[in-house]
């Protein structure tokens, strides 16, 4: 679109805005109140449409269609339940109501009708209007095309005009919520009790990432957005909680994608006398559950038809290794950390870009992204995770080199990570000191941070516990068959615009 008609399209647009405050301010001059207080509605659309013929209804909805035909009009309103047309007629209406409804009311408006139901001659369910009532005047106009808001960038910095315009985008946030409510329903049926727990912190503990910083006037002390839940979590158990979960939002200072927004939901679970196997029950429950809840057993992700039903394949990380990378991992391995030249030697044995001021953990990742995650599509459960890249996760017996631990993938994309948590306070206080080495290492932010009062906790004594974390965003992409966090999220972080 050329620079000029952008400019008229904007000059047009204000047009009509100027001219709906105009029409607003003078129906309050003559005593006609466009913003009421009540709707007076008693129906939902729906109950309109299931409604017998001859019931008397009264909807209140937007107005998403109007056909105009001199003495009569056809108009659809829509709720959120709902769409349901109504027909108005000069004839029952009378002439001075009709008048004002062909004149003031506008595709956007809101309106109360009543009256009672009949089918047309084509077979719709309709309300024959006895009264139609003025709720909300709209004053920007609503898209033209009602079946579609298509531009990304409008849509997201617009999102109540899409969810306007697009019925398949509320479909969305509509199983969304469905989604959480399954998991609240399945941890609530398994014996977890849901707990609350600090979203300002004094230390930024819990994973490797960096957190959004702020400062505490009162007190004078910096403060930290929490990057994970876990520290406060196992705190709990450590004080007799012994099957516990929160859902809540965690807050990352990284980069932005398509599965990646700054903030974003968690759900994590810890469960006192359980192990990693223990959370791979739990994992399969959460999910086959939330996909039953909105009939998705079968969705198409990334491209590939993905079957939910459950039991997942469990995989060992050393034989899927060994299969696909085609040499033993411990090759690489040294106790709790890499041989970082045979890794990198690896690297580049396999075909892959190394870049060798990046970290060991990330050229693991890399290899085991491309190399081996990529063979399933299917829900799977990669266990055995190296300790180099697990701090919180309790060894093997026999084998200091791996951890208890799962990643849950789907096509790739990874949904959960679980572990048979660590409860030796020695072993604990060595592995975030190791953390807090890695970060400075790897030159990021708050690499001194070390959260003795969770060690004091842990001092205290924690029986074998289980802990997991679900990645909610990322279901729900999965579930609804979106291949972009943003589409998943009512606001998304966007750029400001200048």
């Amino acid at each position: 679109m050329t620079e000029n008609n952008e400019q008229k399209l904007q000059n047009s647009l204000q047009e009509i805005i100027s001219q709906r405050y105009k029409e607003a301010q003078e129906l309050k001059e003559v005593g006609i109140n466009p913003y009421p207080a009540r709707s007076g509605a008693e129906n939902r659309a729906k109950e309109a449409l299931d409604a017998d013929i001859d019931t008397q209804v009264t909807v209140s909805g937007r107005v998403v269609q109007l056909r105009l035909m001199g003495k009569a009009a056809f108009a659809h309103i829509r709720d959120f339940t709902g769409k349901v047309q109504f027909y108005a007629q000069k004839d029952t209406l009378g002439e001075e109501n009709y008048n004002f409804f062909k004149k003031h009311i506008s595709v956007g408006d809101f309106v109360t009708v009543k009256g009672h139901m009949f089918l047309t001659k084509t077979g719709e369910k309709t309300i024959k209007a006895d009264s139609i009532t003025l709720i909300s005047k709209a004053i920007r106009p609503m898209p033209e095309k009602w079946h579609g808001v298509q531009d990304t960038e409008i849509r997201f910095r617009n999102r109540h005009v899409d969810l306007i315009a697009n019925e398949d985008i509320k479909e969305i946030f509509v199983k969304r919520s469905k989604i959480i409510s399954s998991i609240r329903k399945t941890l609530d049926g398994l014996g977890y009790l849901e707990v609350e727990t600090p979203t300002l912190t004094p230390d930024a503990g819990g994973a490797i990432a960096r957190p959004f910083e702020t400062f505490h006037n009162a007190l004078k002390m910096p403060l930290y957005m929490r990057i994970a839940l876990e520290l406060y979590h196992k705190r709990l158990i450590v004080g007799g909680l012994d099957r516990i979960y929160e859902i809540g939002k965690m807050f990352r200072n990284e980069g932005i994608d398509t599965t990646h927004n700054p903030e974003f939901t968690m759900m994590e679970l810890y469960q006192a006398y359980g192990d990693v196997n223990t959370m791979a029950d739990v994992f399969e429950a959460v999910l086959a559950n939330a996909a039953e809840a909105i009939g998705a057993e079968k969705v198409t992700f990334k491209g590939k038809e993905v079957n939910l039903k459950p039991p997942y394949e469990r995989v060992s990380m050393p034989e899927a290794w060994q299969k696909y990378v085609g040499e033993d991992i411990h090759n690489i391995l040294d106790g709790r950390d890499f041989k970082r030249a045979e890794l990198i030697a690896l690297a580049k044995r396999l075909g892959l870009k190394v870049d060798e001021e990046e970290s060991s953990g990330k050229i693991f990742d890399m290899i085991f992204d491309e190399r081996i995650i990529v063979n399933y599509t299917n829900p799977m459960l990669m266990m055995d995770y190296p300790t180099a890249v697990s701090p919180f996760s309790k060894t093997k017996e026999g084998d200091s080199a791996i951890v208890e631990r799962f990643e849950a993938f789907v096509c790739g994309s990874e949904l959960g990570n679980a572990y048979t948590e660590i409860n030796d306070p020695a072993d604990q206080a060595q592995r975030l000191k190791d953390q807090a080495a890695q970060k400075a290492k790897d030159n990021e932010d708050n690499s001194e941070i070390v959260d003795t009062a969770y060690i004091e906790a842990l001092e205290s004594g924690m029986p074998p516990t289980g802990g997991m974390g679900i990645g909610i965003d990322r279901m729900i992409m999965l579930l609804t068959g979106q291949d972009s966090i943003r589409e998943i999220v009512f606001f998304p972080l966007l750029k400001k615009l200048d």
